[in-house]
């Protein structure tokens, strides 16, 4: 079958281990000084393992897969005691994975295993991702009278899936790449970032086709002269993904370039993060 599973980029991959503690399932292991997925059957594809990765060698993609088994999970998971347990268990209902955490609690059930307290519906779960938060915003008063914000949108679409990558408007320009949710969370997105820009959004997480999304991406930098790219995306693991597709795209059409990357938190703030990772060799202008 074909399902969602973590993939690991062995030439980025350190071995520094510390994905290991964040796959309670099992499935990482280091072997030879990297982290390996030793077992489909373990891997749940929810990601929970990316962003503790200094390096971002870890992605989420679509591909052929033995079907996730949760009861052969519990068996592993059993024997690392109580807390363990308790983190899968939220770890599934962050997810919404309903499903696969009442097969979890019957095989607690049918084993006699005590189910240790845990965080249910309706409260933060152990994944940022997909936990319920809500967020206190003291009002401004009446703002009827202040100035209306122009957008500074400067091209249509601005789904990566409907982009058409022959279209003029990247000639000679600044991209912006931003997960789909940033402009939500980040109020300033107009007039911080999309300024003077071409934005290109996706989701990393809930739209499937990454693979096509990265040669999509590789074409448009391959056919246009493109100044700088600017990378948006949430504080949440699995956003992070932005940047993976970003960088395999660079990969893919053999061009360097400055890079700027922002981490948005779920909380509204920009946080800086890696800046030009790939610079502009000496003598070249953008991408050509």
């Amino acid at each position: 079958m074909k399902r969602k599973i973590i993939d690991i980029d062995e030439e980025k991959c350190t071995g520094c281990g510390l994905c290991i503690p964040d796959c309670p399932e099992g499935a990482l292991q280091i072997i030879d000084g990297k982290a390996r997925l030793v077992s489909d059957l373990f891997c749940d594809g929810l990601g929970a393992c990316i962003g503790t990765c200094p390096e971002g060698a870890i992605s989420v993609i679509e591909r052929e897969a033995v079907p996730y088994d949760e009861k052969a999970v519990m068996a592993t998971i059993v024997p690392q005691g109580k807390a363990v347990i308790r983190a899968h268990l939220e770890h599934l209902l962050g997810h919404g994975e309903e499903g696969l955490y009442r097969q979890a609690v019957e095989y607690l059930t049918a084993n006699g295993i005590p189910i240790p307290e845990h965080k249910t519906a309706g409260t933060p779960t152990a994944c940022p991702g997909s936990a319920a938060m809500s967020f206190p915003r003291e009002h401004a008063g009446d703002r009827e009278g202040a100035a209306r914000a122009e957008s500074e949108l400067r091209q249509w679409p601005i789904q990566l899936k409907l982009l058409n990558p022959g279209a003029p408007y990247f000639d000679d320009a600044d991209l912006l790449i931003s997960g789909d949710c940033v402009p939500f969370a980040y109020a300033d997105f107009h007039r911080e970032f999309l300024q003077d820009k071409i934005v290109i959004m996706f989701c990393p997480k809930l739209d499937t086709d990454v693979d096509g999304y990265i040669t999509k991406l590789a074409a448009i930098l391959s056919q246009h002269t493109v100044r700088s790219i600017t990378v948006l995306h949430m504080e949440v693991p699995c956003c992070s993904g932005v940047r993976y597709v970003v960088d395999e795209a660079l990969k893919r059409s053999g061009k360097e370039m400055p890079v700027t990357e922002h981490t948005i938190t779920v909380q509204g703030r920009a946080e800086e993060g890696s800046k030009v990772r790939r610079r502009t060799p000496p003598g070249r202008q953008g991408c050509r």
